[in-house]
């Protein structure tokens, strides 16, 4: 069973507080903290130290997603460090990196996203390359809902997932409009998912559908079911088999 969670920033914008209340009943296994702007940064980091012993008994996996603006870049990654030292692994958009030297001191604590078609780069296997070329330690976060609006094919994402799969540390879910709004995923995002669904589901898959509360349960299920596709698959593929060799030999 492959470890769902959330970001608290798909369910709280701006309120990691609110958004941990929020999934505490849930059976969410993980959480991804966010702070995509930097002033949200000083707050989250004061409070982790206390908050973590607490989610660590709660969650089975535990990241964090840096600021995507951010004046001083050498201040953000000696920040991050603290929190990549406590051993959560901290996803970085690639456009917000710049000084190659001062992010290698993140090792394999650094996850690079993939990212959507608004972005000048990050958002291919052969764009993502430069970065893991200066950075040999970072991993990999695979966007799948970036991958999918980039190349709807999904013929990109292959890509991606074959040239970095050894790098694979975590999955985001969710689909994307041509603004870079997450949402819930449509029916036509999940059949697009469902072939990936074994390698997606073999790291933390985290949920970046920006959701009503009373709607968080409901996106995990189906987050479930397009994990579990390949499982679903064979028990149906086993259940018309049955029946059809019940068909064949029906007693008279």
């Amino acid at each position: 069973m492959a470890v769902i969670g959330f970001s608290t920033g798909a369910i709280a914008l701006n309120d990691f507080a609110t958004a941990l209340q929020l999934l505490a009943p849930t059976r969410a296994k993980a959480v991804e903290l966010s702070a995509l702007r930097a002033a949200e940064l000083p707050a989250l980091l004061a409070a982790l130290p206390v908050r973590l012993v607490e989610l660590r008994h709660r969650y089975e996996y535990i990241s964090f997603h840096a600021p995507t603006n951010f004046e001083q870049e050498d201040d953000l990654v000696v920040q991050l460090k603290i929190i990549a030292d406590m051993g959560l692994n901290i996803v970085v958009h690639p456009d917000t990196i710049h000084d190659f030297s001062a992010w290698r001191s993140l090792g394999a604590r650094l996850c690079i996203e993939n990212m959507d078609s608004r972005k000048p780069t990050g958002r291919t296997a052969d764009e993502l390359q430069h970065y893991f070329d200066q950075l040999p330690e970072a991993r990999l976060c695979f966007d799948v809902a970036h991958a999918r609006q980039v190349d709807s094919s999904m013929t990109e994402a292959v890509r991606i997932l074959q040239r970095f799969d050894d790098r694979l540390a975590q999955v985001h879910i969710s689909e994307v409009n041509s603004k870079g709004r997450h949402f819930a995923m449509s029916f036509a995002a999940k059949r697009a998912y469902e072939p990936f669904a074994a390698r997606l589901s073999r790291v933390p898959v985290i949920i970046e559908s920006m959701v009503e509360p009373d709607e968080i349960m409901h996106e995990i299920s189906e987050t479930e079911k397009v994990l579990n596709f390949e499982r679903r698959l064979a028990v149906h593929g086993s259940m018309t088999a049955g029946r059809m060799v019940g068909s064949v030999h029906r007693p008279e």
